[in-house]
């Protein structure tokens, strides 16, 4: 059975369970959501390891064949054109559709949550290389500790031969261990959209939601057209339907829960097994993109912010406002690597703070809506990340391509 039909099969029976479950009482509910979030620990389970050894191969080899400066450079397009296009149609449909206002709440919060850029900036650089290994939210730094030392075998190859290959090694080893866990956790789905559709139904039960979330459904399905476009062209592949194929088992861990650094092993396992991308490229790409190509969290932002302020003011959104919005939400994706789980509820509270004007607790209009609106965000970016992985593996002659009856 292909792994994404037991995926969808597993997210159906969730689904269903989720009508039954809140009948059972609250202890209920709190068991499906811990059981969820074990599910999506688990599947992050062998990440560091793979990313690390991965990286540290891919690096050295990438070096070696002069290939760093090309794939650095389509990584980086499909980066700033990916996060600039996502933020731009956000913006346009929150200016078009004029969703309904949603009542101002006197709630506060005694701790504004936020993303921290000094810390962020420090978490770069641990005390220890070895620290890098240790935090699997943020996979920045375990990127660049794994490129150092990939990069820097090249310089000395005899000396640093047995090193490369025991990391090739070792990276072959704990893909094997990801693969294995992400063959077994079709089970754990279950409870990832069992939870998931408790919480639509919450979202949507208090009538003031409604709207936005089908305004974030018809945009994540232009995401996807205008993706399918872009390889038809850009590629020229005559049947592009085949990568969003080949990225439903990702697509569907990041859009049920959440979750981007849990859908990057599915990322990663699509691209290789079933998109026939080279490790090199696949294991390097897929993890700057997670960091950095963050747009559909600039996309939820943008259009939470022209929302807010909407309900807050019957005067509309000027055009210095509009351009104000596309700026620093596209700005604001780029800090988000430490969040893989409610970062577009940390960069809305930032926003708006920065707007201020009374603004400041805005974002507690959304609150109750925020874990569904994450999770569309989730899934766009890693739509973003197996397009864009796709691309660049395209653009720098590093895909054997397989038939379609291959694909896992």
């Amino acid at each position: 059975m292909k792994l994404w039909l037991k995926y969808l099969i597993g997210l159906v029976v969730g689904i269903g369970l989720a009508f039954l479950v809140p009948l059972m009482g609250t202890k209920a509910v709190e068991s499906v959501s811990f059981i969820a979030d074990i599910a999506l620990r688990f599947i992050r389970f062998s990440l560091l390891p793979v990313l690390f050894f991965g990286i540290s191969s891919s690096f050295f080899k990438l070096r070696d064949e002069r290939m760093m400066g090309r794939t650095a450079l389509w990584t980086v397009g499909v980066i700033v054109c990916s996060t600039s296009g996502l933020v731009l149609l956000g913006l346009l449909s929150a200016l078009i559709v004029k969703l309904p206002r949603i009542p101002i709440t006197v709630e506060k919060l005694s701790e504004t949550p936020g993303v921290d850029l000094k810390q962020l900036i420090v978490s770069l650089f641990p005390v220890s290389g070895f620290g890098a290994l240790v935090d699997g939210a943020f996979l920045l730094p375990v990127f660049i500790f794994a490129g150092l030392a990939g990069a820097g075998a090249v310089s000395d190859k005899v000396a640093s031969k047995q090193a490369i290959g025991l990391f090739d090694s070792l990276s072959k080893v704990f893909y094997n261990v990801m693969s294995f866990i992400t063959e077994i956790i079709e089970v754990g789905m279950i409870a990832v959209s069992c939870k998931w559709t408790i919480e639509l139904m919450s979202a949507l039960k208090s009538g003031m939601f409604g709207n936005l979330i089908i305004l974030l459904a018809v945009d994540t399905i232009i995401v996807i057209i205008a993706y399918i476009l872009i390889l038809r062209f850009l590629c020229h592949d005559l049947h592009p339907f085949h990568v969003l194929y080949a990225g439903l088992c990702a697509f569907f861990v990041a859009f049920f829960g959440g979750d981007s650094n849990a859908a990057l092993p599915l990322v990663m396992r699509c691209g290789k097994e079933s998109l026939g991308i080279r490790r090199r490229i696949n294991a390097t790409v897929p993890t700057l993109l997670n960091v950095f190509a963050r747009g559909g969290a600039g996309m939820v932002v943008s259009i939470s912010f022209v929302l807010i302020m909407r309900s807050y003011s019957s005067l509309g959104v000027g055009f210095g406002d509009a351009l104000w919005i596309a700026a620093v939400s596209f700005l604001l994706s780029f800090v988000l690597g430490n969040y893989p789980v409610a970062g577009p509820f940390a960069a809305l509270t930032m926003i708006c703070a920065m707007y201020g004007r009374g603004f400041e607790q805005g974002y507690l209009l959304l609150k109750n809506a925020f874990p569904i609106i994450c999770c569309f965000a989730a899934g766009i970016d890693v739509l973003t990340n197996i397009f864009g992985t796709y691309i660049v593996g395209v653009k720098t002659k590093m895909v054997i391509h397989k038939e379609v009856s291959q694909y896992i």
